[in-house]
């Protein structure tokens, strides 16, 4: 057996008879899907990425399971618990002025003698021991299960967590006490930490208001303006 190989045509020599034949021509197309790797099975459609669950991103830099879930975290609905944060301008007596000096508790049932106590805390920055205490005076008085929980999660973060700027000054016991509550809140749950708020200010910023100019001025305003009439 002989075989002959050339450029034009091949031959081949088999019991003395011989056989052309002719080269097929390929195509440049053909040549490259030859060249192409083979892909088993249908292309899948495209979709959406696939998350990057390779670290916690604390900083928000990519796109995994844990981040997406702070994202997709619907935004706080509104209160009514925000609305203790802009006090209107009050007028009060003369008579009810005199009688803060004799009673903090009278001055903190008033919503002027709060709103005038409020301004002096802010300038001593202090002002979030009266929030707190406020806040919870709502949570007392709320019935339904929900808000009540919405409520006091809502205290939590703004007054009791210590990454919180406006954080109150609690012990230890009141804040062990607070955080055994979190898994079943109640409207009461704050109440040792509301008593002991207001202590605070009794003792030791109420005092200085009535030494403050923000009473002073006050009561010698209303003095002059009842020696006019």
């Amino acid at each position: 057996m002989a075989l002959v190989l050339s450029k034009r045509r091949s031959v081949i020599m088999v019991d003395n008879s011989t056989m052309h034949i002719q080269p097929q021509s390929v195509s440049g197309s053909e040549m490259r899907k030859r060249q192409q790797p083979h892909i088993e099975g249908p292309p899948q459609a495209a979709g959406p990425p696939r998350p990057n669950t390779c670290c916690l991103c604390w900083c928000g830099c990519c796109k995994c399971l844990w981040n997406e879930d702070r994202v997709e975290r619907p935004e706080r609905p509104p209160c009514r618990m925000d609305s203790i944060e802009a006090p209107e301008e009050q007028h009060p007596t003369l008579d009810e002025l005199v009688s803060w000096a004799r009673s903090f508790e009278q001055m903190m049932r008033s919503v002027e003698g709060r709103n005038i106590f409020r301004e002096f805390l802010r300038s001593e920055y202090s002002e979030e021991n009266l929030l707190f205490w406020m806040a919870c005076e709502e949570l007392k008085r709320e019935s339904n299960p929900t808000t009540i929980e919405e409520k006091a999660r809502i205290i939590y973060e703004d007054y009791v967590s210590i990454l919180s700027p406006k954080e109150v000054s609690l012990d230890s016991r009141v804040r062990e006490g607070i955080n055994q509550s979190l898994a079943e809140p109640h409207r009461l749950m704050y109440e040792d930490a509301q008593l002991q708020i207001y202590t605070l200010m009794h003792r030791d910023s109420f005092p200085r208001f009535l030494n403050s100019s923000v009473y002073r001025d006050l009561l010698d305003s209303k003095r002059r303006s009842c020696l006019d009439t």
